[in-house]
């Protein structure tokens, strides 16, 4: 059982959902797919996870503690399967196909993260479920998308940030290219297809047509990198480079060291480094003609950075952090994860919650959705689900009678 009453929801709320009612089918692993179906079940779609019988989602092996993944609940696994149904079907199997179709001719959401071209060479094309269920709404999530040179080549996380040019302009200059330290383009893309998927839902709500949504995490990863990167490129010539914890575009704003570590300053505007200089007791630096508009600090921003270093060195980041968001400058420490994983801020709101997994007969803290619905934090239900957990009851609840369920069970297709 989970525990969100104290967010203010109850379990007839779950009803209320904005996705309530929407049946999604999820033949994704790891992380861009599930990710995707976590973000539509934490709004209230019915989520049927389909694993392969004996295996599942490789995710469930996968993660730091190896005691967990050896029974299939490995903390990858726990990270973004909450609120899910399990279902085992082999699907390269004739009947296995069948059931897979009887399935998609009444559900909403088609979700998959496979190379190009499988889902055709299992005769479950994008088009022959559509043919079944008109209102149906397809999303495959891959690489480099369904069509274009790269459409065929495998891909992970890392290859896809060396492609997007993200890795090229990541670390220090003399350390670059390094690769963002959580899987972005996953992560990317995963939100950006829930995004999509809802979408079309509400078009599918006002027309009765379904969609086939192409998502490609290198597409994902260069609209979220179109914000001045992209843009600085494509119209002004510029290519950023690696510049560490600095900005490319304003200063000083970075990570600058104090005299117990770390600290994020950011000076975007004008009335910012002049409230900074006032903050820190540099009130000179305002006028300084190095200094004194954005060009001039970003000509001489190694410069800038050291002369406020050497005096941020005489207190504490904590110290500093006080007087400059007193000051109205935006200014904040540099967390481990454990740190932020424990600051109250998180209970507070709702964004880590615990559920009971009596596959490991123990609680574990989940995250939940970036946002809260009516001042309260989206419910996490149910715990992430066993292989193959739901299969009897998805079966029936799809119409399949006890003697159709057995046989399938008897020959492996569950």
């Amino acid at each position: 059982m989970s525990r969100t009453a104290s967010w203010g929801w109850g379990r007839s709320d779950v009803k209320k959902l904005p996705l309530a009612g929407i049946r999604v089918l999820d033949l994704s692993n790891v992380i861009a797919g599930p990710l995707a179906s976590y973000q539509l079940a934490l709004m209230g779609a019915e989520v049927i996870k389909i694993e392969v019988p004996g295996s599942g989602d490789l995710s469930r092996k996968m993660g730091a503690d190896l005691a967990a993944g050896r029974k299939g609940m490995g903390t990858s696994y726990l990270a973004f399967n909450a609120n899910k149904k399990s279902l085992t079907l082999n699907l390269k199997s004739p009947a296995g196909k069948e059931v897979f179709r009887r399935l998609a001719a009444t559900a909403d959401v088609v979700l998959e993260n496979f190379r190009p071209g499988a889902m055709a060479r299992l005769d479950l094309s994008a088009e022959s479920l559509l043919a079944l269920n008109p209102r149906l709404i397809y999303c495959a999530v891959s690489g480099f998308g369904q069509t274009g040179p790269l459409s065929e080549q495998a891909s992970y996380d890392q290859i896809i940030q060396g492609y997007a040019g993200l890795m090229a302009m990541t670390g220090e200059p003399e350390t670059a290219p390094v690769k963002a330290g959580l899987v972005v383009c996953d992560t990317t893309a995963a939100i950006t297809a829930a995004f999509a998927i809802a979408a079309s839902l509400v078009r599918r709500n006002a027309t009765g047509e379904g969609e086939i949504i192409d998502v490609s995490m290198l597409d994902c990863a260069l609209a979220s990198m179109s914000s001045w990167v992209i843009s600085n490129y494509l119209n002004a010539g510029y290519e950023p480079g690696p510049i560490g914890n600095h900005s490319q575009t304003s200063a000083p704003s970075g990570t600058f060291l104090t005299q117990d570590g770390p600290l994020n300053i950011v000076n975007n505007e004008q009335k910012q480094f002049a409230a900074t200089c006032d903050a820190l007791g540099l009130p000179a630096l305002r006028d300084d003609p190095r200094f004194r508009e954005r060009d001039d600090r970003m000509q001489n921003q190694p410069l800038l950075r050291s002369i406020l270093e050497a005096h941020l060195a005489t207190d504490t980041a904590a110290a500093w952090e006080a007087k400059l968001i007193a000051a109205g400058v935006p200014a904040g420490p540099v967390y481990t994860v454990k740190q932020i994983a424990e600051h109250p801020q998180m209970r507070d709101r709702g964004q880590l919650q615990t559920v009971h997994v009596p596959a490991l007969d123990r609680d574990v803290q989940v995250v939940g959705a970036g946002y809260r619905l009516s001042g309260n934090a989206i419910p996490v239900t149910a715990p992430p689900p066993s292989l193959g957990e739901h299969s009897r009851a998805v079966l029936a609840d799809a119409g399949f009678s006890d003697f159709e369920i057995n046989a399938l069970a008897d020959e492996g297709v569950i």
